[in-house]
């Protein structure tokens, strides 16, 4: 059996500059990861399998990992077929990018286990039409994601404190919050500026969502809870993605913990990221 954890992440602002004639959306971003994570297992089988310990998640070709195995198999090739056991622990429709990182770690085994010598790079291009924050995944380094989110500039954004990362308990439409999004293409300070050249206590003014406020609209829990990680101490609140989640950054550990306390205690999925997170990439071979 191979092991190995899917990480998700949050978006460190996000602008929407353009709607393309295709329907998606030319957006500025930054990625860095967070602790919370899946747990991938995985065995030889005879024919492909997929397992997942949420009920409600599809196994089917609508799954992400699903779709990245036959993206493999078709393009690549497998020798061999195989068995996926999924602990989804990062929530669905959370802005955490949870399906995607499963995407990406799903390219990785196969590529590992059929030896098949696949660069990043290659790896990437199987998995452009699967999800736009899949290449970040594959990548696996934070940084300034730019295009649909897919081209990214590595970059040394991961904070350097502690993240608190606040599940409301629903879904929010990805599709939804573009819709209600109105693009500016001329934002007054770039993500990519910001992140690299200020400091965290200033990320307050100058670093936005441009999805939050329609989907706070729609969601009023959202910005409650933005609002309430505001008032435990951090220095940075915020919506990741399209949502749902909210994160909170702080400086101080025993703020950071305090909130993260609160916040569990009133029903909330929460995780805390420790300040300057490398996410493991390994997969291991357990006997």
């Amino acid at each position: 059996m191979w092991i190995a954890n899917s990480y998700g992440k949050i978006n460190l602002g996000l602008h929407v500059l353009e709607k393309l004639p295709t329907g998606y959306h030319r957006i500025e971003t930054g990625f860095c990861f967070i602790e919370w994570n899946d747990r991938f297992e995985v065995t030889e089988s005879k024919e492909y399998r997929l397992s997942v310990s949420e009920q409600s998640i599809p196994v089917d070709e609508r799954n992400l990992i699903t779709k990245a195995y036959r993206a493999f198999e078709q393009y690549v090739g497998l020798k061999k077929h195989y068995s996926f056991s999924v602990t989804k622990n990062i929530p669905a429709g959370a802005g955490l990018g949870g399906g995607s990182s499963n995407a990406a770690l799903t390219f990785r085994f196969l590529n590992k286990l059929e030896n098949a010598g696949l660069s990043n790079d290659e790896l990437i291009d199987l998995s452009r039409s699967l999800g736009a924050d899949i290449p970040f995944f594959i990548k696996g380094t934070p940084g300034i994601g730019t295009g649909l989110g897919q081209d990214i500039e590595p970059a040394d954004i991961q904070p350097d404190a502690w993240i608190v990362c606040i599940w409301p308990g629903f879904e929010s439409s990805t599709p939804q919050a573009y819709q209600n999004c109105i693009p500016n293409p001329e934002p007054d300070f770039s993500i990519r500026g910001v992140l690299l050249e200020e400091e965290l206590d200033q990320w307050q003014y100058l670093l936005v969502n441009d999805l939050e406020p329609p989907v706070i609209a729609r969601h009023q829990l959202i910005g409650n809870i933005k609002d309430q990680m505001i008032e435990f101490g951090s220095s940075y609140a915020a919506m990741s993605g399209s949502g749902s989640t909210v994160f909170g950054i702080f400086e101080q550990d025993f703020v950071a913990i305090n909130a993260y306390e609160s916040f569990h205690k009133l029903g909330f999925s929460a995780n805390l990221t420790r300040p300057g997170f490398k996410p493991d990439y390994g997969i291991y071979l357990k006997d």
